[in-house]
C-alpha cells in the first residue's frame, strides 16, 4: 500500500471516528433529556475520541495536501531582481491627473487661450 493510499485510509477512519463521536455526544444529550438529568459535560471517552479523531484528520490532510508554500513573501521574491519587481506594464499610465498638480501645467483650454493672447499682444 502506498503512502498516499495509507493517508487517505487514515483520513476516512478519522472522519468516521469524528462522526461517531458527534453521534455519541448527541445520543448522550438525548439520554440526559429522557432521564431528566442536568447536562454538565460529555463523558471522557467521547471527548477523547473526538480529539483523537481530529488529530487523525489533521495528520492525514497535512500529508495529502502536498507541499506547503512559505508564508513569507520574501522567499518567492528573492529570485527576482529589483527592476522586475516594479515592472507592471498593465498599471503604467502616462496620461493621468498627477500632472495637474504641477505648477507649470496649463490645461488644454488655457493653452489655446494663452496662445491667442500672446498672438494678439504681438
Amino acid at each position: 500500500m502506498s503512502a498516499t493510499t495509507l493517508h487517505k485510509v487514515i483520513l476516512i477512519i478519522g472522519f468516521i471516528s469524528l462522526l461517531h463521536a458527534a453521534y455519541s455526544a448527541a445520543q448522550h444529550r438525548s439520554y440526559l433529556r429522557i432521564t431528566e438529568q442536568e447536562f454538565i459535560t460529555l463523558p471522557v471517552d467521547i471527548i477523547t475520541q473526538g480529539i483523537a479523531s481530529l488529530f487523525l484528520v489533521m495528520y492525514a490532510v497535512m500529508f495529502i495536501a502536498g507541499d506547503f508554500k512559505e508564508i513569507r513573501a520574501a522567499v518567492d521574491l528573492e529570485s527576482k531582481s529589483w527592476e522586475t519587481l516594479r515592472n507592471l506594464p498593465s498599471f503604467q499610465m502616462y496620461n493621468h491627473r498627477g500632472r495637474s498638480l504641477s505648477p507649470y501645467y496649463l490645461p488644454q483650454v488655457q493653452k489655446s487661450s494663452l496662445e491667442d493672447n500672446l498672438l494678439t499682444m504681438n
